[in-house]
């Protein structure tokens, strides 16, 4: 697999062919030059040393140096080098609700644009745990699975919004359920369930999947986002234009509120903790300490490819080029022709 780390210099591939039309030029007024300054047969024996096709390969010397010299500017990588990485922590899976209520702005920006934000924080907190993440609104699935990837942890997380999931609602049972399946179900330990949603959820069977997580040896750690108040929810036109607030069947507006209560029981009942979040984000330090603690294990090795420079080839080939046209001379050979000439004298 190539990689171009410098994608900006891409342009730079335009002197090429450029060059090329400079040289045609070149040669075209030489060429126009003989023919206007004297006479044709008079000329030819005068410029008789001078060879041009030597002057096209020297051309083609200098087109092809500019050529490699860009492309050792692109710095090409290719992935050649494995290595293997082997680190001690736990599971953490993150579930984020996406419903159209994490839409609210009772919490700057809005409630989503702040769980992601709180769950890109967690993981710049992680070392050596694998992270995983779950979205979920009227149903779940898993949109990252549990890696030690942390980078692309957090590309994928950027990609969250609440168009991933077309069902309606909060359905934290479907979440849980979702975390149960994902996690090692050969182990009862070692592994973490963050939950991060407004609580507002009128489908699923909470209690039920709670006990079943609690079973499995999951400890989940609630962070509960949005004001216990409520505030209307939000809504936008295909160009992200507010036209208005969500409205029931009846035409009023909803009023979406953080349901403290049911995150609460959902934490305690696997003996995790309920965290509220706050525009300081003071909550965050206090979770990354409780779901990193205790007892680790070793977890899987990750091989990965490490992508190497490649660049110093092409210089190489530079510096080649550049030395064969400075040595290669414009002058034709006619050693064999003056000894001609002599035998015939």
């Amino acid at each position: 697999m190539i990689r171009i780390a410098q994608h900006q210099f891409l342009l730079l591939f335009w002197i090429v062919p450029g060059l090329v039309l400079f040289f045609l030029y070149v040669f075209w007024r030489k060429t126009q030059a003989i023919k206007t300054f004297g006479n044709p047969e008079l000329m030819a024996r005068l410029i008789a040393s001078t060879s041009r096709k030597r002057q096209w390969v020297k051309a083609i010397l200098l087109i092809g140096s500019c050529a490699f010299l860009i492309t050792a500017i692109i710095q090409p990588q290719i992935g050649t080098r494995l290595e293997e990485v082997k680190r001690e922590g736990k599971d953490i899976i993150v579930a984020i609700d996406v419903s159209k209520s994490m839409l609210a702005e009772d919490i700057s920006p809005s409630r989503l644009e702040k769980a992601k934000h709180e769950i890109s924080s967690l993981i710049d907190g992680l070392h050596g745990d694998r992270i995983g993440i779950i979205v979920f609104a009227g149903e779940a699935f898993v949109q990252c699975p549990l890696t030690l990837d942390y980078g692309a942890a957090k590309l994928i997380l950027g990609t969250v919004s609440p168009d991933l999931i077309p069902i309606p609602g909060t359905n934290i049972s479907q979440a849980l359920s979702k975390a149960i399946e994902t996690f090692d179900q050969r182990e009862r330990k070692y592994k973490v369930f963050v939950l991060i949603t407004d609580g507002e959820d009128h489908i699923g069977d909470i209690e039920q999947y709670t006990e079943a997580a609690a079973k499995e040896g999951i400890v989940i750690y609630t962070v509960g986002i949005g004001s216990p108040q409520g505030v209307p929810i939000p809504e936008y036109d295909n160009q992200g234009r507010r036209i208005g607030y969500k409205k029931d069947s009846d035409g009023n507006t909803v009023i979406s509120k953080l349901d403290e209560t049911t995150l609460q029981k959902i934490a305690f009942t696997t003996n995790g903790k309920y965290y509220n979040a706050t525009p300081q984000e003071s909550e965050l330090n206090d979770l990354i300490k409780e779901v990193t603690k205790g007892e680790k294990k070793e977890l899987g090795s990750l091989q990965f490819t490490d992508f190497e420079d490649r660049f110093q080839y092409f210089l190489g080939i530079v510096v080649m080029l550049l030395i064969v046209e400075t040595l290669l001379s414009e002058r034709r050979k006619i050693r064999t022709e003056w000894k001609g000439r002599f035998s015939q004298e």
